[in-house]
């Protein structure tokens, strides 16, 4: 038996009306996961604890089956294992995003944050500019590693958990109430603009019409985590399929197998079907049991606003991803179970997460189900199959 979760990173949405009150999951044309779950179990289930904040890395860790409340240390810490960044016990981990501010204002404190991704920068072009950032700002206390696109690190040595918030919680509003209190920290983000704003990567970008990425924005701070084996823990060989750090570091911690695909990049036009394809030889001939496939696309596109976008994104997934997969496994005769969620909202109307409950589909190729579901939030509630905890879900999928 082959265990596949299918991850649509921000995937859930709100009723829009200019979709005629569907979701993008509704509205969006998905006849592979239709045909699917037609024979399949539907829900929802809540993947955030209460009190914890929505996220994704909260989100996958409870969707792999590690209970967040057990598990979480912060989100930086898991990027770190990603990147190989070796942590001290004492060490404090900061997310340190390349972000695109407004330039006409005379004071750091009246910018405004109008893109968490800077356009969503490539990952060369920002190891550029995280090098002018470090000739400047690091030090022995504060360290900076290139990450993947806009997404990179600094190790805080001897450092403290503060509360930072994250940018793509604040777009399109003025960033002081949201500056970090930790003076150095502030001062930091601050001297980065300063460094950034006429780089000639940035002059560039504006020439293009691309958003520059001008300042550094720290958040998601904590320490050295530390998860069971998911081997141990399931029994199940397993792998990551992804292209952000985040999910790259759970798997380094879970000590499962990261497989890297080429042009797979955490964007829109990401190699959505080159991680089917991935997933698809890790399980028939490499003969692991479970492979999770992780796409950014539809939650970059939530927090763009672009509803357009994110409808691509969910159709690319159901014609490259969901197709591949289940045809591969088909092919080589093999059963399988698959799951098909959300980790959570992430709304064009709001632009950034919510913890509400998402849907899931749920399909075994043994013992397929007659039903008639479709694979929607409204069908998902509709069916009223709910999964209080969402590290339980696994085990469902397991069969432990």
């Amino acid at each position: 038996m082959k265990y596949v979760i299918i991850l649509g990173d921000g995937m859930a949405d709100e009723p829009i009306r200019v979709l005629g009150g569907k979701t993008p999951l509704e509205y969006a044309k998905t006849p592979s996961m239709d045909r699917l779950a037609k024979m399949s179990r539907i829900g929802m289930v809540h993947t955030i604890p209460e009190g914890m904040q929505p996220g994704s890395d909260t989100a996958n860790l409870s969707v792999l089956g590690y209970d967040p409340k057990k598990y979480y240390t912060g989100r930086s810490p898991l990027e770190a294992l990603s990147i190989g960044v070796p942590m001290e016990a004492t060490d404090i981990a900061l997310r340190a995003n390349l972000v695109t501010l407004t330039k006409g204002e005379k004071n750091y404190e009246d910018r405004r944050i109008t893109d968490h991704s800077s356009g969503e920068i490539s990952t060369e072009d920002a190891a550029v500019l995280l090098d002018a950032v470090k000739e400047v700002l690091e030090d022995d206390i504060y360290k900076f590693y290139v990450g993947t696109s806009y997404r990179h690190l600094t190790i805080w040595k001897n450092g403290r958990t503060v509360p930072l918030e994250a940018p793509h919680d604040h777009l399109g509003q003025v960033i002081g109430p949201y500056l970090p209190q930790e003076k150095k920290l502030y001062e930091m983000m601050k001297k980065s603009y300063d460094i950034l704003v006429d780089h000639p990567i940035n002059i560039e970008r504006e020439k293009k019409g691309l958003n520059p990425a001008n300042s550094l924005w720290f958040w998601g701070a904590g320490t050295r985590p530390a998860l069971t084996s998911f081997e141990k823990k399931t029994g199940k060989r397993g792998v990551m399929i992804s292209a952000v750090d985040l999910l790259k570091g759970i798997a380094v911690g879970a000590s499962m197998k990261n497989i890297t695909v080429a042009g797979a990049n955490g964007g829109l036009h990401t190699n959505y079907q080159g991680k089917g394809q991935a997933a698809v030889k890790a399980l028939v001939e490499e003969d692991y049991d479970f492979a999770y496939i992780h796409i950014e696309a539809p939650d970059e596109m939530g927090h763009q606003g672009s509803l357009e976008h994110k409808i691509q994104a969910i159709e690319a997934i159901d014609h490259f991803v969901v197709q591949t997969v289940v045809k591969g496994l088909e092919a080589a005769n093999e059963d399988y179970r698959l799951l098909i969620l959300p980790d959570h909202p992430t709304p064009i109307r709001l632009r950034t997460h919510t913890g509400d409950p998402v849907p899931f589909m749920l399909y075994d190729s043994r013992a397929p189900r007659q039903e008639c579901w479709q694979y929607n939030e409204r069908e998902a509630q509709l069916s009223q199959d709910y999964v209080e905890a969402g590290h339980k879900l696994i085990d469902i999928l397991l069969e432990i």
